[in-house]
């Protein structure tokens, strides 16, 4: 669903609007893309199953994200520091800083993330095609590399059995 053109303003998307590609498990809703506000941000609403990882253990190189968590509870690795935040709960995930999250209780995870600048949404609507298809890792660290993003794959095994979550 879309509300007109991107560059049309005021620009409002209702609570089932936006572009809905998901990343495997990880329901991905964008919801303000960055071309709106000139690249200076973008917002997306993610949803995951109870128990589930995101996505390996990664860092970007060019955008902050920050995650308001709607509903359930998230898990956040941040370096070394493990958290958890409920609802209401403001999590940085600051550029160059490895992380990962995961839904750590037993109902889905509901969040919103503010990615400043943007350009990460645009690695998200090039990776679900991807995704979908069964694209290999090698593929999926390509286009990641374009966008300044780094993945630990080797981490999933270890953030399952951890915090004992599902992937994929």
């Amino acid at each position: 669903m879309s509300a007109g053109p991107l560059t049309d303003l005021p620009y409002v998307i209702g609570p089932d609007g936006g572009l809905d590609l998901p990343l495997g498990r990880l329901g991905t809703v964008h919801k303000i893309p960055g071309s709106v506000l000139d690249g200076r941000a973008a917002v997306i609403e993610h949803t995951l199953p109870a128990r589930s990882l995101a996505a390996p253990l990664h860092r970007h190189s060019r955008e902050d994200e920050m995650t308001i968590v709607l509903a359930g509870e998230m898990g956040v690795l941040l370096g070394d520091d493990v958290v958890y935040a409920g609802p209401g709960s403001y999590v940085l995930k600051p550029r160059g800083q490895w992380h990962a999250f995961w839904s750590a209780g037993a109902t889905e995870l509901r969040v919103i993330e503010l990615v400043v600048p943007s350009g990460f949404e645009i690695y998200c609507q090039r990776l679900a095609p991807l995704l979908s298809s069964g694209a290999d890792p090698a593929a999926v660290t390509r286009l990641a590399k374009e966008y300044g993003i780094e993945f630990d794959f080797d981490s999933v095994p270890r953030l399952c059995e951890r915090f004992g979550l599902t992937f994929g």
